[in-house]
C-alpha cells in the first residue's frame, strides 16, 4: 500500500489565488495545502476599522436593537473594537454565514445563521419574514450590494446601519503580479474561489491587459448561483458552484468539477 506522502493530491501543481483582504489568507492557505495546492494571495482590499463618533453612535443604536444582523466576519471583529457586542435579553441576533456565527460565539455572542450563507438566505430566514416596526440594527461594511437595508425597509422595519469598517483598495505589488504571470502560463490549473463580486470586479480592473486573456481561462469556484452569474457575466466559462463560502466547500466544488 503506498504511503499517504508518495500519493498525488487533488489539487497538485495548481495555485489557489485568494482574494481575501490582505491579511486574512490563512484559511484558504491551509485548505489549499491540504489538497496539494499553493495559493497566491492577490488581496484588491484591506479592511480598515471605523472608530469615529458617527460610528459609535450609530453602532449604538444598531446593538439597541430589536434584531442585529451580521454580515461578515469582518464587520464582528471591528464591531468588538469599539463596544461590547453582548445581546440584551429578548434580543434576537442574525449572522450572515457560519464564519460570522463562529466569529460572533468568540464574543459570547449565539447567533442563528441562514443554511444558504449570502444576503439573500438571511432575507430568507423566518426571523426577517414578517418585521413590521420592528428595529433591525444592520452591522455591516461600507460600500457592498446594499440588498439588506432597503428589503427590509420595504418589509416595514426600521434599519438602523452602523458601517464599522471600511475596504480600501489595494493594486497588486509587482511582485504578486509577476508570480501570477508565471501561473497563468498553465490557466487550466489556476483557480479562483469566489466568495465577493466586488474583489473580482477590483482585481479585474487592476489586471494588466497581457494577462486578461489567459486569467479568463482559469477555474472558478463560486460560493453561490449569484457569483456564478458574476464570473460568467466577466468573461470566465470554466465555473463550478459551491454550497457555501467556506474553503473547504470551494476547493471540493473545483475538485469535483475540474479534477
Amino acid at each position: 500500500m503506498p504511503r499517504v506522502a508518495d500519493q498525488a493530491l487533488p489539487l497538485q501543481h495548481w495555485c489557489v489565488l485568494s482574494l481575501r483582504p490582505r491579511g486574512q489568507h490563512a484559511a484558504l492557505r491551509v485548505a489549499a495545502r491540504r489538497y496539494g495546492a499553493h495559493t497566491l494571495a492577490l488581496s484588491p482590499f484591506a479592511i480598515d476599522a471605523l472608530d469615529d463618533a458617527p460610528t459609535r453612535a450609530a453602532l449604538k443604536q444598531a446593538l439597541r436593537a430589536d434584531v442585529v444582523l451580521y454580515t461578515s466576519p469582518n464587520a464582528v471583529a471591528t464591531a468588538a473594537l469599539v463596544q461590547s457586542l453582548q445581546a440584551r435579553r429578548g434580543q434576537r441576533v442574525l449572522a450572515v454565514g457560519s464564519g460570522t456565527q463562529r466569529a460572533l460565539r468568540r464574543h459570547g455572542v449565539v447567533a442563528q445563521a441562514p443554511l444558504r450563507m449570502d444576503s439573500e438566505g438571511l432575507l430568507a430566514m423566518p426571523a426577517l419574514a414578517d418585521v413590521t416596526e420592528q428595529r433591525i440594527g444592520l452591522v455591516t461594511g461600507a460600500g457592498g450590494r446594499n440588498l439588506l437595508a432597503p428589503t427590509l425597509r420595504r418589509r416595514g422595519a426600521e434599519v438602523l446601519r452602523a458601517d464599522v469598517y471600511a475596504r480600501v483598495a489595494l493594486s497588486p505589488t509587482p511582485q504578486a503580479l509577476e508570480k501570477l504571470r508565471i501561473a497563468l502560463a498553465d490557466p487550466e490549473h489556476v483557480l479562483l474561489p469566489l466568495s465577493s463580486s466586488e474583489a473580482l470586479r477590483q482585481l479585474l480592473a487592476e489586471l494588466p491587459a497581457s494577462l486578461r486573456k489567459p486569467f479568463s481561462r482559469i477555474a472558478i469556484a463560486a460560493a453561490s448561483a449569484r457569483l456564478a452569474d458574476t464570473a460568467r457575466e466577466a468573461g470566465f466559462r470554466r465555473i463550478a458552484v459551491a454550497t457555501d463560502a467556506r474553503p473547504a466547500s470551494l476547493l471540493h466544488a473545483a475538485i469535483d468539477a475540474f479534477v
